[in-house]
């Protein structure tokens, strides 16, 4: 290792040790034990280029122990990403550019938001799987447009929570040879050593998971480390683990190889002392040598030409193939399905019962034709969720050009998988149950805060799946989901509303979609139209100016409101009845909008929806009713459970009479 090298890695370390020191918070630990890793691999094997963070063809890396974020941002500042010395002196503090965890669209440089353990690791997957889907669909001869890496470094937190093991059993099952795992094994957690819970081999997982596994024994060697970098890159049939044996806060004397270098400051004295340990030229804070900066400038100048090269490259391809130039910018397009609003074709439906879940696999089937970067699947239950493409293929080890993805049982690494597809430029949705959405929330909750628009289908949407009973059958999630900002919820009421929720997901650009559909059969409604766009919208009027109530329902209650308004008009009560397939949605539109819909002035409203009915307070007011759940379900065929927990024509005639 020569002396330039050793100072541009400890740059990191002081510069990380000085952030969190000065905000008096933070993760000191894992960026002092692996600034060697970092370095190694950003300066020596790592395609990136500082002056264009966005470049198509870089490699990816996500650091999935998001706590050690001073590691990334000390390397985005020395790389020259636009971070200042200034910036990382305001580390953790309000409107900066270096907040606690790395967020996504906030920080350039920053490829995912991290914080949640083991997110990372399956994001970066999917990213490898985008990687190798590109790669199949446009490489020619001579062309390797897309040809990267993509990395991902945590440590034993990441490997404890179970998302690791979904997601790396995917991996290997798939053969994701470009996707290289750093494991910063330094025994150590914020409770200890890692031996009080965590004593398993984590390698021989590895190997089971069809990886191949690498030992970095001296996670501090750069010509170590490097080593094992090339040896990943050299299979060319598995991914790669490569297990870096390093030392939590390594370089401060007081604090190396204990749990407390884990997340708290070093403490002033101890920051001197790692400097002194560490040679540091001087005790200034957040001072770094012009001998270290010009190192790195050189580095990120170098990084420039492999950019330059793959222009040059990629303008040749698109000479030699111009219709491919067409095929990349409508890959990457994302208003390529904006044109389908006036489609006639696309939005039509058969007039008979239906699911919406099988309305929604009809729409899915025509969209891959209009949106070419569709692609997603199933918890091993695209045949009862309909989500599967037909002639798409199937996405394998021997297939990377299928759009249907096979996640096997695993709802968590499905999720964060679609979204690392989503942040490498896809348009990816993920299917499940709807109650086995509950598996799926944390990371649908980082598609909301990243800003991505992973799109969710979740199918058996309420107690109309009968049989299966209250395990299957979703009451609180409909609630969950929608309290979540910046994530819109659909629940579709027949095929009109099921092709406007789908719309919607595909010309989406930072907001997630859930599609909440029915097992069972719903009426076409003669009312429903393009106007569920908003949200909410009429769908039966009142014939009087001031409706004597408003019923608003969603989904399957939809229908059963328009037979309660026929029913009441029988006895002279003419009521408005009000479609919410997106209540998020309807909260966007204006004011006026929203008065039009459902006016201030009647205070006589009902909801009904058969789920549990948290929420709707806000739209029928102190005066109003809710038709909902107020517990859990039951086993029975689907007829017997709305008629048992009251989703009948008559409840609902009788809760608006009783207003």
């Amino acid at each position: 290792m020569n002396n330039i090298d050793m100072m541009s890695a400890n740059a990191i370390r002081v510069l990380a040790a000085d952030s969190v020191q000065k905000a008096k918070s933070g993760h000191p630990g894992l960026p002092l034990g692996c600034a060697d890793i970092a370095y190694e691999l950003w300066a020596k094997h790592m395609k990136h280029n500082p002056a264009n963070p966005d470049w198509a063809n870089r490699d990816r890396f996500i650091l999935s122990g998001g706590h050690g974020s001073t590691l990334l941002y000390s390397l985005l500042h020395l790389f020259g990403y636009g971070l200042t010395k200034e910036d990382l002196m305001q580390f953790r503090q309000l409107d900066s550019l270096t907040p606690g965890h790395p967020e996504y669209r906030h920080t350039k440089g920053v490829e995912a938001t991290t914080g949640p353990l083991g997110a990372g690791m399956a994001m970066a997957v999917g990213m490898a799987m985008a990687e190798e889907h590109l790669a199949a669909k446009f490489n020619k001869e001579n062309f390797p447009v897309v040809d990267h890496y993509t990395y991902v470094l945590g440590g034993d937190g990441c490997m404890m929570e179970g998302i690791s093991y979904e997601a790396f059993s995917l991996a290997g099952t798939l053969g994701l040879n470009k996707l290289i795992v750093f494991y910063d094994s330094n025994s150590i957690s914020i409770e200890g050593s890692t031996d009080i819970a965590f004593t398993e081999d984590v390698l021989k997982r590895f190997e089971a998971f069809h990886f191949q596994t690498i030992v970095v024994e001296n996670g501090n060697n750069l010509e170590e480390i490097g080593k094992a970098i090339e040896e990943a890159k050299a299979d060319k049939t598995r991914p790669s683990v490569i297990l870096c044996k390093t030392q939590i806060g390594y370089g401060c004397p007081a604090k190396q190889g204990k749990a407390s270098a884990h997340g708290e400051p070093l403490g002033d004295e101890n920051v001197l002392a790692l400097k002194e340990n560490l040679n540091w030229p001087s005790t200034e804070p957040f001072y770094v040598p012009e001998e270290v900066y010009a190192n790195y400038k050189a580095i990120a100048e170098k990084k420039a030409e492999d950019e330059a090269a793959w222009n040059q490259m990629f303008a040749e391809y698109v000479k030699q193939y111009p219709e491919m130039k067409e095929a990349w910018d409508k890959e990457f397009n994302l208003d390529v399905a904006k044109d389908l609003i006036n489609n006639e074709e696309f939005w039509k439906y058969e007039d008979k019962p239906e699911a919406t879940r099988n309305l929604s696999g009809m729409v899915l089937n025509r969209l891959k034709d209009y949106v070419p970067n569709l692609i997603g699947g199933a918890a091993d239950l695209a045949p009862s969720t309909k989500t599967y493409m037909k002639d798409e293929g199937d996405f394998s080890k021997d297939n990377r050009l299928g759009r249907n993805l096979h996640f096997g049982v695993r709802e968590l690494a499905m999720a964060a998988i679609g979204n690392g597809m989503v942040l490498h430029g896809l348009r990816a949705y993920v299917s499940t149950f709807f109650v086995f959405s509950d598996y799926v929330k944390p990371m649908a909750r980082l598609s909301a805060l990243m800003r991505i628009p992973t799109t969710y289908v979740w199918t058996h949407d309420s107690i109309g799946v009968g049989e299966d009973g209250p395990t299957h059958e979703p009451i609180e999630q409909l609630a969950i989901y929608r309290a979540m900002p910046n994530f819109h919820v659909f629940r579709p009421a027949d095929a009109t509303e099921t092709i406007a929720a789908w719309y919607s997901a595909v010309t989406s650009k930072e907001t997630p979609t859930a599609l909440v559909l029915t097992r069972q059969n719903l009426p076409q409604l003669a009312g429903s139209s393009k106007e569920a766009l908003k949200g909410a919208y009429v769908l039966e009027d009142s014939k009087k100016e001031t409706p004597d109530a408003i019923i608003i329902a969603t989904g399957s209650e939809v229908s059963l409101a328009v037979e309660a308004k026929a029913e009441l008009a029988k006895d002279g009560i003419d009521v408005r009845v009000v479609s919410m397939p997106c209540m998020d949605l309807f909260e966007e539109q204006s004011e006026e909008y929203k008065e039009s819909v459902l006016p201030k002035a009647v205070r006589k409203r009902v909801a009904v929806e058969a789920l549990i009915g948290y929420g709707w307070e806000k739209y029928v007011g102190l005066d109003g009713k809710i038709v909902s759940m107020t517990g859990f379900g039951a086993s029975a065929p689907a007829a017997t459970l709305f008629k048992k927990f009251g989703f009948t024509t008559e409840n609902v005639v009788a809760a608006v009479k009783s207003l």
